[in-house]
């Protein structure tokens, strides 16, 4: 709690607020953003921008009541939230009260929407984990239905993944807890290291078959041992003040054997990835880090979709074992530099298949394929592992992670090839 206190008065010395805000709605004319004299009519709903507004305006005691009077609203708010650059410019419109008494009355909404400081975010995120774990521990051990306790077994273990993967210890680096969903499947997203000063930042997209419950551990840990690669790299290089972060992204519901061969899955994840990255882009505006993101299977799928529908930027991808792309070529997507790169490990049978349009692996397609199978790295003469199948691309070892490791931290001059 001392923690907590003193990271809310550090928000409040370190932050200008602005006495009003000129927001665009998506109305006509836009309604300009008033001061907190004019404070809206808690029975008047609203959406988007708008609902932010009509927050921001009330009292600070109001805001639990509403909170708890409109979940439809706030959870449309948190399903379809507005622009992350809206979000930011609400956000440091409100004064620290009324954003303490938000964050303690929805923790899940300022826990997920992208635009809110990552350190923020945590914090609430932390708290909803925390009071669900007990919620459920209590309903398991009251005398309720088998059912509802089965279901309360499942949710528990789903969450006690999250909790696992945010206390494993990083190389010097904290994890904070982006993004959590702690209805049905679930999703989160754990970064490691500082996202809000990184130099460089990847983000480490999966696939089919990746759950909260089965992976979130296993994802985390590679995103870990990524970025401790990169570290690594970037000391050898003789540029060892630079600093990393890593962000295991399990923030959409990814298939399963159900449903492998739809779409809707993808079109989930390419709104919540693409949200999330302008999310980081408008927090760094000022300081843009170098983006690099990493996707696996059907995830690669998704990012590629997010990289070809949206107008954001990124300064280099890597997809593996990928099913196909909706792009015809590495041209068409939205990638500085021509920084695309694809892997294609041995006996992978979804590369090459082209499921979900273009062969990313196709020399037309005009990636740029690098090594997975293994030998003598030119560099430090260490044996490097072969990567063998759909899900050793990041294992420990491998030249595949080698070279991901050095595409992430903008090295891809160095990845060795086939």
């Amino acid at each position: 709690m001392h923690e907590i206190m003193q990271f809310q008065t550090s928000i409040s010395t370190a932050e200008n607020v602005p006495d009003s805000l000129a927001i665009d709605l998506p109305v006509s004319p836009p309604q300009p953003f008033v001061g907190p004299q004019a404070a809206a009519d808690p029975n008047e709903i609203v959406q988007g921008t708008r609902l932010l507004q009509q927050i921001a305006l009330m009292p600070e005691a109001d805001v639990a009541a509403f909170v708890s009077a409109n979940p439809e609203a706030i959870s449309g708010l948190i399903a379809h939230p507005p622009a992350p650059q809206d979000v930011s410019l609400w956000w440091n419109s409100m004064q620290l009260d009324s954003r303490n008494a938000l964050r303690a009355a929805s923790p899940q909404l300022v826990g997920n929407i992208d635009g809110i400081p990552f350190a923020v975010r945590d914090i609430a995120n932390r708290t909803l984990l925390d009071s669900t774990m007990a919620s459920l521990q209590s309903t398991i051990n009251g005398e309720v239905g088998r059912t509802v306790v089965e279901n309360a077994k499942y949710q528990l273990a789903m969450l006690t993944s999250i909790a696992d993967a945010l206390s494993e210890k990083s190389l010097g680096a904290t994890r904070t807890l982006m993004t959590l969903d702690v209805t049905g499947q679930g999703r989160a997203a754990i970064i490691i290291g500082d996202l809000r000063n990184a130099d460089y930042v990847t983000y480490m997209v999966p696939g089919m078959f990746f759950t909260i419950e089965g992976q979130m551990v296993y994802w985390t840990d590679a995103a870990s041992r990524m970025r401790d690669e990169q570290i690594a790299w970037l000391t050898r290089f003789g540029d060892a003040d630079s600093t990393v972060a890593a962000v295991a992204w399990i923030g959409y519901h990814t298939p399963n054997l159900t449903n492998i061969g739809s779409m809707d899955n993808a079109y989930e994840a390419e709104d919540s990835l693409a949200s999330t990255i302008k999310g980081l882009q408008t927090l760094r505006a000022t300081d843009a880090p170098y983006i690099c993101v990493v996707a696996h299977s059907y995830g690669s799928t998704a990012a590629l979709m997010a990289l070809t529908d949206y107008d954001f930027e990124v300064d280099s991808l890597v997809v593996v074992g990928s099913p196909g792309s909706p792009a015809q070529a590495a041209s068409d997507l939205h990638v500085r530099a021509g920084q695309v790169y694809v892997g294609e490990a041995d006996f992978d049978l979804v590369t090459n298949s082209a499921f979900f349009g273009s062969d990313p692996g196709a020399p037309s397609y005009g990636a740029t394929p690098f090594g997975t199978n293994g030998g003598t790295d030119a560099i430090t003469g260490d044996s490097l592992i072969r990567s063998f199948g759909h899900i050793e691309y990041f294992s420990p070892g491998t030249e595949s992670l080698r070279n991901i490791a050095l595409i992430g931290i903008g090295k891809g001059a160095y990845v060795s090839h086939e």
